[in-house]
């Protein structure tokens, strides 16, 4: 990779988490985009971890209902699919506090 194309690569990636942190002035709720920026991670890093979390949404509405009440392999996968730079026990909180898949993040707060 060129050094031209690394410095684009960091400019996209500020001017992404300024972004977020606009958000976070008008509502410091947004602990889940706080913790991307902390965590330095990118626009497709966030949009990877939240189709992760699209499509673990979808399955635990459908083993809901099925009547499943134990959703742990659920949590095992996100703990697997977490991107490394990210706490697991913070994600969740953050997601809870940003009302990002509540009843997901719900359940898998049981599990910490």
């Amino acid at each position: 990779m060129s050094e031209i194309q690394i410095l684009i690569n960091k400019i996209q990636l500020l001017e992404f988490h300024q972004k977020l942190l606009l958000e976070l002035i008008r509502n410091p709720k947004l602990e889940f985009y706080r913790l991307i920026v902390e965590s330095g991670l990118s626009r497709q890093e966030m949009e990877h971890f939240l189709s992760i979390c699209d499509h673990l949404n979808e399955k635990f509405a459908e083993q809901k209902a099925e009547g499943f009440v134990h959703f742990h392999p659920l949590f095992a996968e996100l703990k697997a699919a977490l991107p490394v730079r990210l706490n697991l026990n913070e994600v969740v909180h953050a997601c809870l506090t940003q009302n990002l898949y509540g009843p997901l993040f719900q359940e898998f707060a049981k599990y910490l």
